[in-house]
């Protein structure tokens, strides 16, 4: 079984950043697709990055240009790097498969002030 554990979350100005870590245990995560999500208070979870097995990325709109996504294949880690970061962006952060196939982690908070 697949566990995943976020990390690299805090609070930080608008306009500053952050990298996020997922630490995937099991091998099989260095051959699939992942991505990060997140979820502000009340409201749905949402996607803000895949990777796919072979490196492609892809994003909404809303974070394209500001948000990273990369991955570690020997460490079976995923990465979320986060510039230009603004107070829409609160939220909890997670890591998954983009159909969502893991157990969902317990997340990490990241919290812009304005």
């Amino acid at each position: 079984q697949v566990h995943l554990v976020e990390s690299g979350g805090g609070l930080v100005q608008a306009g500053g950043s952050l990298r996020l870590s997922c630490a995937a245990s099991g091998s099989i995560v260095s051959i699939i697709d992942m991505a990060w999500y997140r979820q502000a208070p009340g409201k749905q979870r949402e996607l803000v990055a895949v990777i796919s097995s072979g490196g492609s990325t892809n994003y909404p709109d809303s974070v394209k240009g500001r948000f990273t996504i990369s991955r570690d294949y020997v460490k079976n880690m995923v990465y979320l790097q986060m510039n230009n970061l603004k107070p829409e962006d609160t939220a909890v952060y997670y890591c998954n498969t983009p159909a969502r196939t893991i157990d969902w982690g317990q997340g990490t908070q990241v919290t812009v002030s304005s």
